[in-house]
Formats: C-alpha cells, structure tokens, sequence
C-alpha cells in the first residue's frame, strides 16, 4: 500500500532548494555514520542500537528527541518505499510532492542531509491554504517527519487537479463528521489557550527545539496533544474524541501511552491519559471506570452575542 510522508528539509526549510535541485530527500541526524549496513526492518531495533549514539553526540539531548531523530533516519532510511509519496513544504506556505524513486544512500558532502534517497518531483504544487483543517494540521505537525497516509484522498485529489472533500466520513472510526471537523479547531484552541485550562496547573505542553507536543508522531498515529507534568516526571497522552466511536478513541490513548512507555519513558517517570469530549460520553465512562490512568473530560461551549450600544 502507497504511502504518503510529509518530510521537513531543514530548520525553517532551508535545505529545500538543495533537495529539489538535486532530486533527494532526506536528513541530517547522526551525520558522521553511513548507515547502508545498518538499515533493519524493525525500527525498534534500529533506535535501541542508535539511541545511545545519538545521545553520545547531543549530551544535552533526552531520550525522547534522540528517538524521534533515530525514527526519523529509519522512516526516511529504510521504511519509505519506491512510489511512497512525499510532500515537502518550500518556505512559501506551499508544498511540492516527490515520489520515492530509489534506496538510501549517504552522501556526507553537506552534513545537514547526509541520509537521502532519491525522488521524482512531481509538477503538482499543493497551496497550504486549500489543503483541509485536518490535512493542515497534519502537514503542520512539528518534527521533521510525519506519516500522513490517512490523508491519501484528498492528496491524490490535489495530484489529478480535483478540488478535495473537505470533511469526510469513509473513516469507519468516524460516526459524527460535522463533530470531527469541530473538534480539529478546538485542538489548536487548547494549544493557544493551554493556560487557561485546569491541565496547565500540572502539566505544559511538551516541546524542544525539535518538536512540540501537537499531532506528536507514534508508530500507530499522531497524539493529539503530549503534555508533561512541570516536574517532568509524568507524560499525559490527550486525545479528543473527534466524533470517533468510543472504543476507538480509548484503545487509541491505550495505544499512544504504551508507545511512549516503551519508548520513552525513563526510569523515574510515568504515562497517564485524558480524552476530551463534548458529550457525556456513557460509553468512554464505562470503559474508562476499569482503568485509573486515563481521565475523562467534558468541555462546554459558551458563545455569546451582546450588542454594542
């Protein structure tokens, strides 16, 4: 099954015009090592092996960004496939599209992108500011690389000249479109008004010069909102419901917070979770009430209209 990556090339995407010009993709982590022998097929194997010599390279680094580098190198390296695609954005609120046209290589001539692989442009130039909300907040996730194949629809719509379904219900998990499309909006509200929420008496949203917490990337999806406590010992997994169905969302959060456990997780630290709905949610209380590590949240809705005199 194609896949469908969006690829940040350099801070601030200075290193674009070099891929674009040169026809590769790729990044710069742990830039002094050819990792042509290294690439297996399991990304956990490869971060157990080159965590420790990421860390050794970037001592005032953490364990959680040298595994979102690792992962990086191994999604880049070794995960995207020939014909995968990947969009790039340009510095210009655009983004171009490259297919995966060949196996890694490493080429250390500009340190910055040593790990590469070879791309076909594509003519297609996708606006930002046509792409859907959750297309945008998809591609906007902080981090270098993020896995937005569930958007495959709508880029493939973009590729042929079609004008893209901006809300869409094939997603079984979905029972309620119009309530995913409303709570992809209140996603960026939390994150602009975090202190103005009871979470931000314990907890801020994670974030390092790398990555901040919003659309998070795991192995099995994005978490919505990773926070940490102000101590730093506790990681929150946040996941609105966005109209899915119930058990979905909360195998989901279970899902996210065995990923940072495993992966994450140091020795003196723990993972809690909270989902966030509009409705008084029966069916997530229920499955929540066998479990004590995952809370539950309503939010409310106040809109007024007052007349100025």
């Amino acid at each position: 099954m194609k896949q469908y990556f969006r690829v940040i090339l350099g801070r601030q995407h200075k290193h674009f015009s070099d891929c674009f010009d040169g026809k590769f993709v790729g990044v710069g982590f742990i830039p002094e090592i050819d990792l042509k022998n290294d690439l297996v097929d399991d990304w956990r194997e490869f971060n157990k092996k080159f965590i420790p010599i990421y860390l050794k390279s970037n001592p005032d680094a953490h364990k959680v960004k040298a595994g979102l580098a690792c992962s990086a190198i191994h999604t880049v390296s070794k995960r995207m496939n020939n014909e995968d695609l990947v969009l790039c954005p340009d510095g210009q609120r655009n983004y171009k599209i490259a297919k995966i046209a060949g196996d890694y290589f490493y080429n250390s001539e500009k340190p910055s992108i040593v790990h590469r692989r070879p791309v076909e442009w594509l003519s297609t130039t996708i606006k930002r500011d046509e792409m859907s909300e959750a297309l945008r907040n998809s591609t906007g996730a902080i981090g270098t690389i993020s896995d937005i194949s569930k958007h495959a629809e709508e880029i493939e719509q973009f590729i042929k000249g079609e004008s893209p379904i901006l809300i869409s219900s094939k997603d079984k998990d979905i029972e309620n479109p119009s309530m995913f499309a409303l709570e992809m909006h209140l996603e960026d509200f939390l994150i602009k008004n975090w202190e103005h929420t009871p979470l931000a008496e314990n907890y801020d949203i994670y974030e390092d010069d790398e990555v901040l917490g919003k659309q998070f990337p795991t192995d099995t999806g994005p978490i919505d909102i990773l926070a940490i406590s102000k101590d730093k010992k506790e990681y929150l997994v946040i996941e609105l419901k966005k109209g899915r169905a119930s058990d979905s969302v909360v195998g989901q959060v279970q899902r996210y917070m065995g990923y940072i456990k495993e992966e994450f997780l140091e020795d003196n630290q723990r993972v809690r979770g909270a989902i966030i709905a509009l409705e008084n949610d029966l069916k997530v209380k229920r499955a929540l009430s066998v479990t004590n590590d995952i809370d539950f949240y309503e939010y409310k809705i106040n809109f007024n209209l007052v007349k100025n005199k």
